[in-house]
């Protein structure tokens, strides 16, 4: 029983170890950002360099507000990421729900490409497009363009959560009468909400922290929060401290809603959201 109870204390010790080193270079990361945004100009440009403050200041927070039109870059970012994230659900849930259930295996390889693709391949015709139809600098071609993201995302996820639903039960709701848009209406939507949450908070997060689409595509007064990091640099200098800073509060959002949702992240994937195709 001692031996049986030391093996089980060595494992979860093992894992612990396994789990600090992988997530040790983005927590090295986080904390290293957190110090520059706290720290003085003086201390961020000393050699060697200072990790732990002499003096912590919140005037590179202020400097972020007060030098960049912070507010509304966040408004933007918000009207962005939900609209693209709900024009991508609005499409993507039905188009994952028929490549699953025709078993289009093609069509999901298709999606997966056009995810992986680079975005610069979309942007020059994109813009030009935009351009012509005289949009640039508003909002909604940036809506557009994230949809090139935020689609494969949703279409992805819901057709590996899709798969993994008993064909039984939508069969039986096609024996009572039901058609086959009422079968996934009334029956595999209520299934796929753990899929449907996974895919929603991959969607915002990904829109979210997208930058080469606003800093091509908007205007002055529509630039989204990823813009406002850019609007940090100088040709003069780098300003290590605000770039830190304005760096953390782009960050803050989307890290407080994985940490607020990981339950049903956790829920979703492990119920067939994301899976091989």
């Amino acid at each position: 029983m001692t031996r049986r109870r030391a093996k089980r204390i060595g494992g979860k010790i093992g894992l612990a170890i396994s789990v600090l080193i992988l997530v040790s270079p983005a927590l090295l990361f986080f904390l290293w950002m957190l110090s520059l945004a706290l720290k003085t100009e003086v201390d961020n440009t000393a050699y060697p360099p200072v990790f732990f403050p002499t003096t912590l200041t919140l005037d590179n927070f202020r400097a972020v507000f007060e030098q960049n039109d912070f507010v509304g870059y966040t408004i933007n970012s918000i009207i962005v990421s939900f609209s693209a994230t709900g024009f991508a659900l609005l499409v993507g849930v039905p188009a994952g729900y028929g490549i699953a259930k025709a078993k289009a295996s093609a069509s999901a390889a298709l999606i997966l490409v056009a995810r992986i693709t680079p975005g610069l391949s979309y942007l020059v015709p994109l813009f030009l497009l935009f351009q012509w139809l005289n949009l640039t600098g508003t909002l909604l071609p940036i809506v557009i363009t994230h949809l090139v993201i935020t689609v494969p995302i949703v279409v992805y996820v819901m057709v590996g959560f899709f798969e993994g639903l008993p064909n039984e039960l939508e069969e039986a709701a096609l024996v009572d009468g039901s058609t086959i848009w009422q079968a996934f209406y009334r029956v595999a939507l209520p299934l796929a909400r753990p899929g449907i949450t996974v895919a929603t908070i991959l969607s915002f997060i990904f829109s979210w922290n997208n930058f080469i689409f606003g800093v091509v595509l908007a205007g002055r007064t529509t630039r989204t929060l990823p813009v406002a990091v850019y609007n940090t640099l100088t040709f003069e200098q780098i300003s290590w401290g605000p770039l830190a800073a304005s760096a953390l509060l782009v960050t803050a959002p989307v890290l407080l809603l994985t940490l607020a949702m990981q339950r049903e992240i956790v829920a979703g994937l492990t119920a067939g959201g994301v899976k091989g195709g």
